[in-house]
């Protein structure tokens, strides 16, 4: 297994808050790269070359949404018109842009993964259409795929009608170019980035002598200004506990 961490980050992972625990998230915030860039998209590319069907999924109807999502990303990320040949990422890599393949060329050049989610006119909730997810945490995209909100979060234990209602509100009122965000932060006993697990299965236990390092996923929410559909985007840092504790905390600290 090969450790790909990052040193630091750049909001308090050990803070806590209550779900669902959104705040607004500054529009050049909404993409960030760091330390870790070069290693986990080398682990991307593995995954698509060996995994491919694992990490993703689009319906026909997702086209155009996927198509702008590129089109943003290429904008804020590069500098890059829409009709690109091909962008050079910040680890030296050229990369061609394929616009038959938009969710996989997405996962070649961002550092996120990324859901579309589209809300039918027949729907009240919006529906996971799209997404290329290379570092699932404890979740199986094909079991999520073109269901609704409150069944993607099946079988989380704090998830529940009231809040589904609220993160649906967030998804039907987020305007374009003011995305939002939230974090989680949990304890594991092993740094891998891909961590697929299916609703059935259970979730492995965390004790003291498991806890080595955190994860901790920057969720953020973007709405598409033409087709409207809304993006959760997850930028997913790994450090050890000791890099976590010299940044935000004292083992007391943590402990208390």
């Amino acid at each position: 297994m090969t450790e790909i961490l990052q040193t630091s980050i750049p909001y308090n992972p050990l803070a806590p808050r209550p779900l669902p625990g959104i705040q607004p998230l500054p529009a050049e915030d909404w993409l960030r790269f760091d330390d870790g860039f070069a290693a986990q998209l080398g682990e991307r590319e593995r995954l698509l070359r060996d995994h491919r069907d694992a990490v993703l999924a689009m319906d026909d109807a997702a086209e155009p949404a996927a198509q702008e999502l590129l089109d943003q990303v290429l904008a804020v990320r590069y500098g890059a018109q829409a009709n690109a040949s091909h962008v050079t990422r910040p680890d030296g890599v050229t990369v061609a842009i394929d616009r038959s393949v938009p969710m996989e060329t997405l996962g070649r050049i961002a550092q996120q993964d990324f859901c579309i989610l589209e809300k039918p006119e027949a729907s009240d909730e919006h529906v996971l259409t799209a997404a290329i997810l290379c570092f699932p945490a404890s979740w199986t995209l094909a079991q999520k795929f073109m269901k609704p909100l409150l069944a993607i979060h099946t079988p989380v234990a704090d998830y529940d009608e009231g809040i589904a209602r609220r993160v649906q509100r967030l998804f039907d009122g987020v305007q374009a170019g003011r995305p939002l965000w939230r974090f989680n932060a949990l304890w594991y006993a092993d740094p891998s980035l891909h961590q697929p697990r299916r609703e059935e299965d259970p979730r492995a236990t965390s004790t003291p002598e498991t806890q080595h390092y955190m994860r901790s996923e920057l969720q953020s929410i973007y709405r598409l200004p033409r087709t409207r559909a809304v993006i959760f985007s997850i930028h997913t840092t790994v450090l050890t506990r000791a890099d976590v504790l010299a940044q935000w905390a004292s083992e007391a600290d943590l402990e208390a």
